[in-house]
């Protein structure tokens, strides 16, 4: 510690610095009251010849009141102005969303297999993003299984077929348009009845041969053909597992589940069906003995199998085309040899005959809940519409979940139109009486008016 002597120094020190400062601060006072002072009373320049003091004053007033005006004026526009920008930047976040929300609607509906442009010419009408009316949706949309993913459709989707629908699998056409020209066609079958199968129906024509059996012999005459078994050297085995009709007819003592299994036994449980009338099993001649004698002549069985429903009608002087699926089995070349009609088409397909044309339409087993609804309302409105009045369907062990039957499908034919004739419900027991699986028989009408 030091003395006060010691501190004398410092607080002369500090006395003559605050003396300086406050000097400072009044000289600063002063120096700014002048400015003003000359500031407001100088005359900018002069606007009139008048000098006088009070006109100073009273064009100093007007020039502030300007300026106020001014910057008031500057003020409103710049508000006006941040208003504008807010509403702008408003507008372009809502338009980004808009945008952000069609971007992914397009990418969750559209196919990558065609470009935008592309596929708009395909159907001549906008890509399925487009405002389309829900009716045309329906026709020209896959509309997924019910069931899941199919591995012999290799999809989990239905394509109704569009005459075009070909082109969204571009690189399969062009593999099933891959041959010589005037040469041997590829033994492309199980390869084109899946195009056939995805909406690509009917398939292009092709200008190549088909591969000829090595050995044919002439059929079977008619009648004895519709019961016998044609000769192996009738067909091409090299697109099915079995190679011989023998290993055809006997595959229905092996375990597995495969299309119709037991449908190539002439001999067997195709000899027996639709001979007798109990429950949901129909007899031909009760079905038939519902409309007058000889008036029941031509009609469709669809999924017919190996033909064996027209088989039985052909018996009795009626023709009957058969629609089937070559589904690892020649369904199509054993119902020809047969001596009867086949059609190689999908259920899909707009069934090929004009309207109020045919007498009756049977379907087994292949009108079912793996279709989906709108796919099957679809098909039940193409039958009424190729049925002449009066004409008759029927529906034979159709199959669906219990909850299905009320809720889903006995709407759908009341909808449809079609007259109860005969209508049998029974339980499907052969996976198991536990599963609430059901079969419908319906013998129906379209009317008369």
């Amino acid at each position: 510690m030091g003395s006060e002597a010691d501190h004398y120094p410092r607080k002369q020190f500090f006395h003559n610095n605050n003396l300086y400062f406050m000097l400072k601060m009044l000289f600063l006072l002063i120096f700014t009251n002048l400015v003003s002072i000359f500031i407001f009373s100088s005359l900018p320049f002069s606007l009139s010849s008048s000098n006088t003091p009070h006109t100073h004053l009273f064009l100093h007033q007007e020039t502030i009141s300007h300026l106020l005006q001014e910057l008031n004026s500057t003020k409103s526009k710049l508000f006006d102005s941040y208003s504008l920008i807010a509403d702008l930047h408003h507008k372009i976040n809502s338009t980004n969303f808009l945008v952000r929300d069609l971007v992914i609607e397009i990418t969750r509906e559209r196919k990558p297999s065609l470009p935008v442009d592309e596929e708009t010419n395909v159907f001549g009408i906008p890509p399925p993003t487009a405002s389309l009316s829900d009716e045309l949706k329906l026709a020209i949309l896959p509309h997924k299984l019910p069931l899941g993913y199919s591995p012999r459709m290799a999809s989990d989707e239905i394509y109704p077929p569009v005459g075009a629908a070909c082109l969204r699998f571009q690189k399969e056409l062009a593999q099933y348009m891959t041959y010589d020209i005037g040469g041997e066609c590829p033994m492309d079958d199980v390869f084109a009845q899946k195009l056939l199968l995805k909406g690509c129906e009917p398939l292009p024509r092709r200008r190549c041969h088909p591969k000829s059996p090595i050995g044919y012999v002439e059929p079977t005459p008619f009648p004895d053909s519709l019961w016998a078994t044609p000769p192996d050297t009738s067909i091409i085995w090299d697109t099915y597992t079995c190679k011989s009709y023998q290993c055809l007819i006997d595959r229905k003592n092996f375990p597995g589940t495969v299309d119709c299994k037991d449908c190539f036994d002439l001999q067997g449980r195709e000899k027996r069906r639709w001979l007798y009338d109990r429950g949901l099993d129909y007899g031909l001649d009760q079905v038939l003995q519902t409309k007058p004698a000889g008036s029941i002549r031509i009609g469709l069985d669809i999924g017919g199998g190996s033909g064996t429903f027209a088989a039985r009608m052909r018996e009795r002087n009626i023709t009957i085309i058969t629609s089937s699926m070559n589904l690892d089995g020649p369904f199509n070349s054993f119902i020809a040899s047969r001596g009867l009609i086949p059609i190689h088409v999908s259920i899909s397909q707009r069934l090929p005959f004009f309207e109020n044309t045919l007498d009756i339409v049977h379907s087994m087993h292949i009108l079912s809940n793996w279709i989906p609804d709108a796919m099957l309302e679809f098909a039940l409105y193409d039958i009424y519409r190729v049925l002449r009045p009066g004409g008759l369907f029927w529906l034979d062990h159709f199959f669906c979940q219990g909850s299905q039957l009320n809720q889903t499908y006995a709407p759908m034919f009341d909808r449809i139109g079609f007259t109860k004739l005969r209508w049998n419900v029974g339980k499907k027991v052969d996976r198991g009486v536990d599963k609430n699986e059901w079969y419908l028989s319906a013998l129906l009408e379209k009317p008369m008016t």
